[in-house]
């Protein structure tokens, strides 16, 4: 007979870490009435140099979040990771957005805000300075973000 302290059911370990970056109402005005569905935007990561940042949209939560997160795996780059940080100092703009990003010594852990800070854990970065100017728009730090991991060489 089986030990009964031994656990039965285990969950499988996922393979990538998902992190919700929004939730939103959205409402289109059509002839009859207003449609409101919700948009979910997600950014996937495996820890150890490979991030996407996906959107999804459905009359449901957990069907848009499914949706972001399928769409952030299709999208998924593969990022430049030094000893835990970045390799040089960069600074890169999408749209209105402006993200600066600096290495840091070991030990000082991920200083930056918002949807910069989502995509910089999630990609497995430990040490890493970052800052944003111009927009408070969440996708487009985040993209502004990805940009500048991207241009590493």
């Amino acid at each position: 007979m089986a030990n009964p302290t031994e656990k039965k059911f285990q969950k499988p370990k996922k393979e990538f870490r998902e992190e919700l970056l929004s939730i939103d109402r959205v409402t289109r005005v059509t002839k009859g009435w207003r449609q409101l569905r919700f948009r979910a935007v997600m950014v996937v990561g495996d820890g150890k140099g490979k991030v996407g940042l996906g959107t999804g949209k459905s009359w449901e939560v957990v069907d848009a979040i499914a949706k972001a997160v399928a769409d952030a795996k299709k999208r998924m780059i593969t990022v430049r990771i030094e000893e835990g940080t970045v390799p040089y100092n960069v600074q890169t703009k999408y749209k209105a957005a402006k993200v600066m990003v600096h290495p840091a010594s070991k030990g000082t852990g991920i200083i930056a805000g918002g949807a910069v800070r989502k995509v910089l854990d999630v990609a497995g970065y430990s040490d890493v300075l970052a800052k944003r100017y111009g927009s408070s728009n969440l996708i487009n730090n985040a993209r502004a973000t990805l940009e500048a991991l991207m241009s590493f060489k």
